[in-house]
């Protein structure tokens, strides 16, 4: 059934900073209030933002930030554990570039990091309970990215090997989730092994079709891999737990298409863009969703090479107040409607003569 979709909501990590308001939740959720926006996601490994540990274990903190965001006019949309979940699974290559994620006492130590990533996300399902959250954010992590193009020629089964550990790793952490209430929404995304429809299938007949997998719809990806991601919606809008409104552009040239050149994020024909600037097609996006039945958040994720963030969130609120559709409780031809009258049925369509 139709749903009429929850928001504004707007994604803190890129907004989080040392100077006032940006390095308290109080800050951060009168900003975004002020803004327009009616709720904010919360980047878990942000420690001026949230205490992780003290929300899983402590009903009385979690009602105080509650109760802080709601005397701001916004409510707490979910948790996100992109960071922490990125380490659940890397690979060699990517070890040094991911322990800065990590806590000083565990870098250069992938089993120890991996130990402290699987906890943190198991302290944000027993959070998001006490919070009364029901969905989730998260990166999968990946073992196969650096494999992506396939020369030289993949050893035979290497893509599977890496997706049964990879499902391995997240079940017990789904089923954390499940066990407090809440559905897990991997954002799809490259540097991800989950970076498309075909990969989040493997990654979720690796987990053995749990409840708790699903997807963090974020279209600008989509975009900048030349995916249709309107009719991504319209297969997989049942795995669909929340959305990113996030914008992009592809402008191919002679020099550089889908993979960019190596480029920085200026000069790439593929880069995010500020939500309005960009290509997506949001009104197509918002009416498939809100077909579909999604009655969850839309949450903007700031990403942008040109525009001020703070200009971008400005912007934000009232372009995804613009585009919910408060969902009609009617048809619009009921003022034609003749009632409900079996003879009359049977006599239109010629039965029982």
């Amino acid at each position: 059934m139709p749903a009429t979709i929850q928001g504004p909501g707007i994604f803190l990590a890129q907004f989080a900073g040392d100077a006032p308001p940006f390095n308290s939740f109080e800050g951060m959720t009168r900003w975004a209030g002020e803004l327009g926006y009616k709720g904010v996601q919360v980047p878990t490994w942000d420690g001026r933002l949230i205490d992780l540990a003290k929300a899983a274990s402590s009903q009385d903190y979690c009602d105080e930030l509650k109760g802080i965001a709601a005397g701001n006019g916004v409510a707490i949309t979910e948790l996100s554990t992109h960071l922490q979940g990125q380490l659940v699974a890397v690979h060699p290559a990517y070890d040094e570039l991911f322990d800065g994620f990590a806590p000083a006492n565990v870098r250069g130590n992938p089993t120890a990091r991996r130990a402290w990533a699987e906890e943190q996300v198991r302290l944000a399902a027993q959070a998001s309970r006490r919070l009364g959250l029901t969905a989730h954010v998260s990166f999968p992590g990946a073992f196969a990215w650096p494999f992506l193009y396939p020369w030289p020629q993949r050893p035979a089964g290497l893509i599977e090997t890496a997706f049964a550990e990879l499902g391995r790793r997240w079940r017990p952490l789904l089923d954390a989730m499940q066990e407090n209430g809440v559905r897990v929404g991997f954002e799809i995304h490259p540097g991800e092994d989950v970076f498309d429809g075909a990969t989040f299938e493997m990654f979720l007949d690796a987990v053995g079709g749990h409840q708790a997998c699903g997807i963090n719809y974020d279209p600008s990806h989509f975009l900048l891999q030349q995916l249709d991601y309107l009719d991504f919606i319209d297969i997989y809008h049942e795995r669909i737990y929340a959305f990113h409104v996030k914008d992009a552009e592809f402008n191919p040239t002679g020099r550089q298409g889908v993979y960019s050149g190596f480029q920085p994020w200026l000069n790439r024909a593929g880069r995010f863009r500020s939500v309005g600037d960009g290509q997506v097609d949001f009104s197509g996006i918002f009416s498939r969703l809100a077909g579909y039945g999604y009655d969850g958040w839309a949450v903007l994720e700031w990403e942008c090479c040109l525009k001020h963030p703070e200009d971008g969130a400005a912007e934000g609120a009232p372009f995804i107040a613009s585009h919910i559709i408060r969902v009609t409780e009617k048809a619009f031809d009921d003022f034609a409607a003749s009632g409900a009258d079996a003879s009359l049925n049977n006599r239109v369509l010629g039965i029982g003569r």
